[in-house]
């Protein structure tokens, strides 16, 4: 999810900070340069993603607005679009100031609105607030820790308006805070849309992953039956160790006859798909086809009449999506992001998801990071070359003041 996403619409109004935190804390203020570092992604007409470290102006926070000293900010699969634009990160390579790679033509023509615009990078992050506008809710956040989004977090400082943050409870920390937006929120925005829409159980994909493990342990706690879809045996170990009660491998010869043996078993008909391309999508909803069909009671050349939804929210595979058609005619596949899911659901279910991650930051919604980057090293090629793979596992998180 690029930053647009975020900027577009107001997700945590001004009230809710003050309702849930109450009582400010004042910090000391730091001197604050004229000018900062900022990471900065372009891609040029001919082709050629450009990444930098550009000294640029620090923000002047405006009245409901604070200054923030970004401590954290971590590599998002949904930051990875804007940061490298398709790029073949195979060939990054140093040229003077840049770092650049060549953006294969048959992706270059969806880029075209952003040619030649030098973008900020990063959706989220966490910092300490340094200075602040004139409203009283921004003055006072000085001295407090806070998460936040909005876009261009991959920089040493970030002016965010009020009702783009979270006050942090005492004791956090900033690698505890720093992925407090993404990945949470879209994990209960899962659970959500599978109740609000009438399933029961739901499958993920790429389940091992940070994202993953968080929608496992919601699951769990909540008593959700779900499937989970990994891709190797270390995974499948990974999400055992961790209480997960069904997990179905790719890798495995018996994949399609475990997956549907789950499906029948939990009756899963909504699932989440982070692969993108390929034929998985199209697997599932045979297998949901396959389980509801061995419930049928009479044959319909038309299929089952149970509604089988795919949501597509991440693009490991970037190829086409293919779909073979055995699944009858019940059934939808779609596009899934954050943004548009908070819009629909409305003020009182944002509340009371984002309330729910405050609740449980540092256990059900734990993050981990297994590199910790400056800046500068996020831009060295065999850097770009590691966080591009989005290998299951790894987690970048930059720290701008390093």
């Amino acid at each position: 999810m690029c930053p647009s996403h975020y900027s577009s619409v107001a997700l945590f109004p001004r009230y809710f900070k003050l309702k849930l935190f109450g009582v400010a804390r004042v910090g000391a203020m730091t001197e604050i340069p004229k000018q900062m570092r900022q990471l900065r992604s372009l891609v040029t007409a001919d082709g050629v993603l450009h990444l930098s470290i550009e000294t640029v102006p620090t923000p002047v926070p405006g009245a409901n607005e604070v200054l923030v000293r970004v401590e954290a900010a971590p590599i998002n699969p949904s930051d990875l679009g804007l940061l490298i634009a398709t790029a073949d990160v195979s060939k990054a390579k140093r040229d003077g100031a840049f770092v650049t790679a060549p953006i294969p033509p048959a992706t270059l023509a969806g880029l075209t609105a952003r040619v030649g615009e030098s973008m900020p990078v990063g959706n989220e992050g966490c910092g300490t607030v340094v200075a602040a506008g004139d409203a009283p809710d921004a003055q006072a956040l000085i001295g407090h820790l806070v998460a936040m989004v909005g876009g261009a977090t991959y920089a040493e400082y970030r002016a965010v308006p009020t009702m783009m943050l979270i006050d942090l409870p005492d004791g956090t920390t900033p690698a505890q805070g720093a992925s407090c937006f993404v990945n949470p929120l879209t994990a209960l925005a899962m659970v959500e849309t599978m109740r609000t829409e009438g399933h029961t159980a739901l499958v993920h994909t790429a389940a091992a992953s940070n994202l993953g493990q968080m929608l496992n342990r919601i699951c769990l706690a909540d008593g959700v039956q779900l499937v989970n879809i990994v891709r190797r045996p270390e995974q499948a170990k990974l999400l055992r160790e961790q209480g997960a009660l069904i997990v179905c491998d790719t890798s495995q010869a018996t994949f399609t006859k475990d997956l549907t043996a789950a499906l029948t078993t939990t009756g899963a008909t909504i699932a989440f798909d982070a692969i993108g391309g390929g034929k998985l999508v199209s697997q599932i909803l045979s297998c949901m086809e396959a389980a509801a069909s061995a419930k049928a009671t009479e044959y319909s050349r038309y299929g089952s009449n149970v509604h089988k939804q795919a949501y597509i929210y991440g693009t490991l595979d970037r190829g086409p999506t293919e779909l073979i058609r055995n699944f009858g005619y019940s059934w939808g596949v779609g596009g899934f992001l954050l943004t548009p899911f908070l819009q629909k659901a409305g003020l009182e279910v944002m509340l009371r998801l984002r309330q729910r991650v405050i609740d449980e930051l540092t256990t059900t919604f734990a993050s981990h990071y297994t590199d910790e980057v400056s800046l500068i090293d996020t831009i060295d090629p065999d850097t770009i070359r590691k966080y591009a793979r989005q290998a299951t596992g790894e987690k970048f998180l930059i720290k701008p003041n390093l």
